[in-house]
């Protein structure tokens, strides 16, 4: 399971026999594996103080694990060519967050025990608060990387009515810069061929004949060119549309079609090197996605390259990462072990508040076996641990449950200091 109960009792003689018995009763039973959890000894302060310091680590320790949970979500947004990869990328100190936190020993040199209990506790939390900082700019600046991308995207894809030209026409399908020659687009249904090349030049006068060319085509349609005089535009348009052509508005303005293909490659380049392991380099006359590929058949140039065909080309980084996934590498692993800390302190804490001074109780670390065997082994702990709360004990022990040697106890009583750790983040 990826849950663990972190929990303490007093050192004493009377309740160290309490915890040899625990760990007795859960072995046998498979209920969980424990392990001690060490805590430095740490300047207590004021009784007043701590109360405080309690109520303050109780919203540190919420909002950690909430940061850590987006932190998570965002590597899997980031790895979406390698999702299954996600789990071995969420490290804390290079280790699996499991062995990290059952091996766990406190960091001396970043969070000094000498140091006042508040002054480490304000430590962790500004710690955190500048990895949230830092991951509100960082996410902000994707989002609109990755907004701007599919609404790019989105003019790639489709049918030739709605979808960008850029990609597929080129300078040499058009008369250019004649004052009363002009380069028509038309839409013809595959069915329609062979009426249009039949018809194209009586639909209107002074249609150029043999002007005609079948550039790209896609599922249903083909798009062809046809070269007419100026004048006669609008009563081609016309009779196009009754003989169901579609003459699709484009006027070809290399600048343009330029820019917007530099535009295209550059945010391609930036999620790629900022964001991604691996993303897919847009040529010149490439297909965006492989779904909507428009097939260009390059009629009348065997020179001029095939645009829309299968030759995309995949650019690799290898195994290289990207600043955003390195970053969120490393703050993750931070702002976990972070968490595990402020955890440790509240047991500290909550142990100091609970069983008075001298500090003297002794932390342990439970890992569930089984989730179906989570309220037997909490009945467990409440029935070994009850005399440190018998009046509460008293009123809520049931009867009716029994294990040799002990009487359980309703599962949601808590005579001892117990905190959860849950490493399902991505659940």
């Amino acid at each position: 399971m990826s849950e663990f109960w972190l929990i303490s009792a007093p050192g004493d003689e009377e309740n160290l026999q309490a915890l040899q018995r625990m760990n007795t009763v859960t072995s046998k039973s498979n209920l969980s594996y424990n392990t001690k959890f060490t805590i430095p000894d740490f300047k207590v302060g004021t009784l007043d103080s701590l109360v405080g310091l309690s109520d303050e680590l109780g919203k540190v320790d919420i909002f950690a694990e909430s940061l850590i949970k987006r932190m998570a979500q965002s590597v899997v947004e980031v790895m979406e060519d390698a999702k299954g990869k996600v789990q071995e990328n969420l490290l804390a100190n290079g280790e699996d967050l499991t062995s990290f936190v059952t091996h766990f020993e406190w960091d001396m040199a970043k969070y000094p025990a000498k140091q006042p209990l508040v002054s480490i506790a304000d430590t962790l939390a500004k710690q955190l608060a500048q990895i949230e900082t830092d991951l509100k700019s960082r996410t902000a600046a994707y989002n609109a990387l990755k907004t701007n991308l599919e609404n790019l995207e989105k003019k790639s894809t489709g049918n030739l009515f709605t979808r960008t030209l850029s990609d597929i026409v080129s300078k040499e399908d058009f008369v250019l810069d004649s004052e009363y020659l002009i380069t028509l687009l038309v839409i013809v249904p595959k069915p329609s061929y062979v009426q249009w090349q039949k018809t194209y030049e009586s639909l209107s006068d002074m249609v150029v004949p043999r002007s005609t060319k079948l550039i790209a085509e896609d599922n249903e349609c083909g798009l062809f060119t046809v070269t007419l005089f100026r004048k006669v535009i609008d009563d081609f348009k016309t009779k196009a549309k009754e003989n169901k052509f579609t003459v699709r508005e484009f006027y070809y303005d290399e600048k343009e079609i330029k820019r917007e293909r530099e535009e295209m490659t550059r945010l391609l380049s930036d999620r790629k090197q900022q964001y991604q392991t691996s993303c897919v380099a847009l040529k010149k006359g490439s297909s965006t996605f492989p779904d909507h590929q428009v097939k260009v058949t390059p009629l009348g140039n065997p020179d001029r390259p095939a645009a829309g065909q299968n030759d995309r080309e995949r650019e690799s980084e290898g195994e290289g990462e990207g600043p955003l996934l390195r970053w969120l590498k490393v703050n993750f692993s931070e702002a976990f072990i972070a968490w595990i800390h402020v955890k440790a302190l509240r047991v500290f804490v909550e142990s100091v508040l609970r069983y008075g001074l001298p500090v003297n109780f002794q932390a342990v670390l439970l890992q569930p076996q089984k989730k179906s065997s989570t309220k037997r082994l909490r009945e467990v702990l409440n029935s070994v641990f009850r005399h440190l709360d018998e009046v509460a004990a008293a009123s809520i022990l049931d009867a009716s449950v029994e294990i040799p040697g002990l009487q359980l106890s309703n599962q949601d009583y808590f005579p001892y200091v117990y905190f959860h750790i849950d490493l399902g983040l991505l659940d």
